[in-house]
Protein backbone atom coordinates (compact mmCIF):
# COMPACT_ATOMS: atom_id res chain seq x y z
CA UNK A 1 0.00 0.00 0.00
CA UNK A 2 1.28 3.54 -0.67
CA UNK A 3 2.14 5.27 2.52
CA UNK A 4 1.08 9.18 2.83
CA UNK A 5 4.28 10.18 3.35
CA UNK A 6 5.55 8.92 -0.22
CA UNK A 7 3.24 11.27 -2.14
CA UNK A 8 3.94 13.54 0.46
CA UNK A 9 7.51 12.99 1.50
CA UNK A 10 7.22 16.26 3.94
CA UNK A 11 5.79 14.56 6.50
CA UNK A 12 8.26 12.68 7.52
CA UNK A 13 10.10 15.54 8.33
CA UNK A 14 11.32 15.76 12.16
CA UNK A 15 13.69 18.69 13.81
CA UNK A 16 14.50 17.27 17.41
CA UNK A 17 15.75 19.99 19.83
CA UNK A 18 17.02 19.41 23.55
CA UNK A 19 12.86 20.10 24.43
CA UNK A 20 10.93 20.25 21.39
CA UNK A 21 10.16 18.02 18.59
CA UNK A 22 9.05 20.04 14.99
CA UNK A 23 7.04 18.28 12.72
CA UNK A 24 4.53 19.00 9.80
CA UNK A 25 1.10 19.70 11.12
CA UNK A 26 -1.06 16.39 9.61
CA UNK A 27 -4.80 16.68 9.43
CA UNK A 28 -4.66 14.19 12.71
CA UNK A 29 -2.64 17.14 14.48
CA UNK A 30 -5.34 19.80 13.93
CA UNK A 31 -7.60 18.87 17.00
CA UNK A 32 -4.33 19.17 19.22
CA UNK A 33 -3.59 22.80 17.20
CA UNK A 34 -7.02 23.84 17.72
CA UNK A 35 -6.89 22.90 21.75
CA UNK A 36 -3.80 24.73 22.27
CA UNK A 37 -4.87 27.98 20.27
CA UNK A 38 -8.18 28.04 22.11
CA UNK A 39 -6.47 27.69 25.65
CA UNK A 40 -4.99 31.41 24.64
CA UNK A 41 -1.99 33.21 23.20
CA UNK A 42 -1.94 36.18 23.93
CA UNK A 43 -3.58 39.03 26.07
CA UNK A 44 -7.11 40.05 24.76
CA UNK A 45 -5.70 43.79 24.62
CA UNK A 46 -3.18 43.51 22.06
CA UNK A 47 -2.89 40.79 18.77
CA UNK A 48 0.64 40.08 17.87
CA UNK A 49 -1.45 38.70 14.33
CA UNK A 50 -1.54 40.99 11.40
CA UNK A 51 -4.63 38.79 10.83
CA UNK A 52 -6.48 38.94 13.86
CA UNK A 53 -7.24 35.28 13.58
CA UNK A 54 -7.14 33.82 17.37
CA UNK A 55 -10.49 36.33 18.01
CA UNK A 56 -12.52 34.24 15.79
CA UNK A 57 -15.57 32.53 18.11
CA UNK A 58 -14.47 28.89 19.35
CA UNK A 59 -16.98 27.10 16.27
CA UNK A 60 -15.03 29.14 13.85
CA UNK A 61 -11.57 29.17 15.14
CA UNK A 62 -11.44 24.95 14.49
CA UNK A 63 -12.35 25.29 10.68
CA UNK A 64 -10.48 28.51 10.16
CA UNK A 65 -6.95 26.66 11.28
CA UNK A 66 -7.91 23.35 9.03
CA UNK A 67 -8.71 25.70 6.29
CA UNK A 68 -5.13 27.85 6.45
CA UNK A 69 -3.20 23.97 6.74
CA UNK A 70 -4.92 22.53 3.50
CA UNK A 71 -3.97 25.89 1.79
CA UNK A 72 -0.43 26.13 2.93
CA UNK A 73 -0.61 22.15 1.74
CA UNK A 74 -2.31 23.21 -1.78
CA UNK A 75 -0.67 26.31 -2.45
CA UNK A 76 3.10 24.20 -2.03
CA UNK A 77 5.43 24.00 -4.57
CA UNK A 78 9.32 24.55 -5.09
CA UNK A 79 8.89 28.19 -5.70
CA UNK A 80 6.54 29.36 -3.61
CA UNK A 81 6.12 27.10 -0.27
CA UNK A 82 5.63 27.29 3.86
CA UNK A 83 6.00 24.48 5.82
CA UNK A 84 3.93 24.46 8.86
CA UNK A 85 4.97 22.76 12.20
CA UNK A 86 3.69 21.56 14.80
CA UNK A 87 5.87 22.04 18.80
CA UNK A 88 5.33 19.13 20.46
CA UNK A 89 7.30 19.42 23.87
CA UNK A 90 6.75 16.17 26.37
CA UNK A 91 4.64 14.63 24.51
CA UNK A 92 1.84 17.73 24.83
CA UNK A 93 1.23 19.94 21.25
CA UNK A 94 2.04 23.89 22.40
CA UNK A 95 2.53 25.92 19.02
CA UNK A 96 3.53 26.27 15.34
CA UNK A 97 6.64 27.17 13.98
CA UNK A 98 6.26 28.21 10.00
CA UNK A 99 9.26 28.71 7.60
CA UNK A 100 8.91 29.64 4.05
CA UNK A 101 10.58 30.84 0.72
CA UNK A 102 9.81 32.72 -2.51
CA UNK A 103 12.13 31.54 -4.90
CA UNK A 104 14.39 29.97 -2.93
CA UNK A 105 16.37 28.72 -5.41
CA UNK A 106 17.77 32.15 -6.55
CA UNK A 107 17.46 34.18 -3.61
CA UNK A 108 18.46 31.52 -0.37
CA UNK A 109 16.26 33.21 1.75
CA UNK A 110 13.60 32.17 4.00
CA UNK A 111 10.94 33.79 6.37
CA UNK A 112 9.72 32.55 9.79
CA UNK A 113 6.85 33.42 12.01
CA UNK A 114 5.31 31.42 14.87
CA UNK A 115 2.81 31.04 18.10
CA UNK A 116 3.00 29.48 21.41
CA UNK A 117 0.22 28.83 23.82
CA UNK A 118 0.73 31.09 26.83
CA UNK A 119 1.20 28.50 29.64
CA UNK A 120 4.63 27.84 27.55
CA UNK A 121 5.87 30.87 27.15
CA UNK A 122 8.83 32.89 28.85
CA UNK A 123 10.57 29.63 29.24
CA UNK A 124 13.30 30.25 26.37
CA UNK A 125 11.20 27.47 23.66
CA UNK A 126 10.27 30.65 21.05
CA UNK A 127 14.02 31.05 20.56
CA UNK A 128 14.75 27.40 20.77
CA UNK A 129 11.99 26.03 17.96
CA UNK A 130 13.09 29.49 16.04
CA UNK A 131 17.00 28.53 16.39
CA UNK A 132 15.48 25.09 14.80
CA UNK A 133 14.23 26.36 11.85
CA UNK A 134 17.45 29.01 10.94
CA UNK A 135 19.60 25.70 11.75
CA UNK A 136 17.85 23.98 9.23
CA UNK A 137 17.58 26.22 6.79
CA UNK A 138 21.29 27.21 7.11
CA UNK A 139 22.79 24.14 7.25
CA UNK A 140 20.64 21.58 5.75
CA UNK A 141 18.76 23.99 2.82
CA UNK A 142 21.72 25.84 2.37
CA UNK A 143 20.11 29.10 2.83
CA UNK A 144 22.25 32.54 2.89
CA UNK A 145 19.56 35.24 5.00
CA UNK A 146 16.96 33.95 7.20
CA UNK A 147 14.12 37.02 8.01
CA UNK A 148 11.30 37.79 9.96
CA UNK A 149 8.94 40.32 11.82
CA UNK A 150 6.66 41.90 14.13
CA UNK A 151 5.20 44.83 15.57
CA UNK A 152 7.59 47.17 17.35
CA UNK A 153 6.10 46.79 20.30
CA UNK A 154 6.32 42.83 20.58
CA UNK A 155 9.40 42.80 22.49
CA UNK A 156 8.89 38.51 23.27
CA UNK A 157 9.30 38.11 19.30
CA UNK A 158 11.65 40.75 18.88
CA UNK A 159 13.75 39.60 22.10
CA UNK A 160 14.08 36.14 20.52
CA UNK A 161 15.28 37.71 17.32
CA UNK A 162 18.09 39.70 19.78
CA UNK A 163 18.85 36.58 20.95
CA UNK A 164 19.16 34.48 17.74
CA UNK A 165 21.48 37.38 16.79
CA UNK A 166 18.94 39.12 13.79
CA UNK A 167 19.41 42.42 12.97
CA UNK A 168 17.44 45.27 12.11
CA UNK A 169 16.53 45.73 8.83
CA UNK A 170 13.89 48.76 8.35
CA UNK A 171 10.36 49.19 9.29
CA UNK A 172 7.04 49.68 7.48
CA UNK A 173 3.57 50.11 8.29
CA UNK A 174 1.03 47.22 8.01
CA UNK A 175 -2.63 47.24 8.34
CA UNK A 176 -3.33 44.91 11.40
CA UNK A 177 -6.71 43.84 11.62
CA UNK A 178 -8.79 47.44 11.76
CA UNK A 179 -5.70 49.11 13.12
CA UNK A 180 -2.23 50.63 11.32
CA UNK A 181 1.32 49.28 12.83
CA UNK A 182 4.79 49.63 12.61
CA UNK A 183 6.40 46.56 11.88
CA UNK A 184 10.25 45.94 12.44
CA UNK A 185 11.79 43.56 10.02
CA UNK A 186 15.33 41.61 10.88
CA UNK A 187 17.15 39.30 9.53
CA UNK A 188 20.05 37.06 9.93
CA UNK A 189 22.85 35.70 8.04
CA UNK A 190 25.29 32.33 8.84
CA UNK A 191 28.00 34.91 9.96
CA UNK A 192 25.62 36.47 12.29
CA UNK A 193 23.52 34.00 14.25
CA UNK A 194 24.56 33.43 17.59
CA UNK A 195 24.33 29.37 17.55
CA UNK A 196 22.52 27.37 20.26
CA UNK A 197 24.85 25.18 22.36
CA UNK A 198 23.20 22.10 20.94
CA UNK A 199 23.02 20.02 17.80
CA UNK A 200 19.55 19.87 15.90
CA UNK A 201 18.90 16.24 14.84
CA UNK A 202 17.09 16.48 11.48
CA UNK A 203 15.71 12.99 9.91
CA UNK A 204 13.72 13.08 6.58
CA UNK A 205 15.45 15.88 4.97
CA UNK A 206 16.65 14.12 1.77
CA UNK A 207 13.51 13.12 0.58
CA UNK A 208 12.04 16.98 2.02
CA UNK A 209 14.96 18.50 -0.16
CA UNK A 210 13.74 16.83 -3.28
CA UNK A 211 10.55 18.12 -2.64
CA UNK A 212 11.53 21.12 -2.58
CA UNK A 213 13.97 20.64 -5.46
CA UNK A 214 17.22 21.45 -3.13
CA UNK A 215 20.00 20.52 -3.88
Amino acid sequence: MISMSSIWPLFDLQLTTPRLELRPITDQDIPAAVDAARSGIHDAARSPFSTPWTELPDDELGPNMARWYWRCRGGFSPEDWTLLLGIWHEGQFIGCQDVGAKDFALLKTVSTGSWLKQSAQGRGLGAEMRAAVVLWAFDWLGADVAESEAADWNAASLGVSRILGYELNGTTRQAWGTQVETVQKVRVTPATFKRPDWTLQVEGHEAAAKFLNVT
